[in-house]
């Protein structure tokens, strides 16, 4: 499959999980498809909450791990 048609899923699956996130005070924005790896970035609410890696790992890495086999990995990518 085409990396673009991966990236396409993958953001079916963002815009999906989104509004969850943007509920609490957070968001989730799609920066790149890598090697396997989907970078995010994690924002609003969710850049302090005590419950970021939990969400990322536990939610959103396993949502996009289960919908598309070629993700092994999900990534946030902080400002710098």
């Amino acid at each position: 499959m085409k990396s673009e048609e991966i990236e396409a899923r993958i953001m079916v699956v963002i815009d999906q999980l989104r509004p969850f996130l943007i509920s609490d005070g957070g968001n989730l924005e799609f920066v790149k498809f890598e090697d396997g790896i989907v970078y995010v970035k994690l924002g609003g609410a969710c850049v302090d909450c005590a419950f970021m890696d939990i969400t990322l790992k536990d939610g959103i890495e396993q949502m996009l791990i289960n919908e598309i086999p070629e993700v092994k990995e999900v990534q946030n990518v902080l400002d710098s």
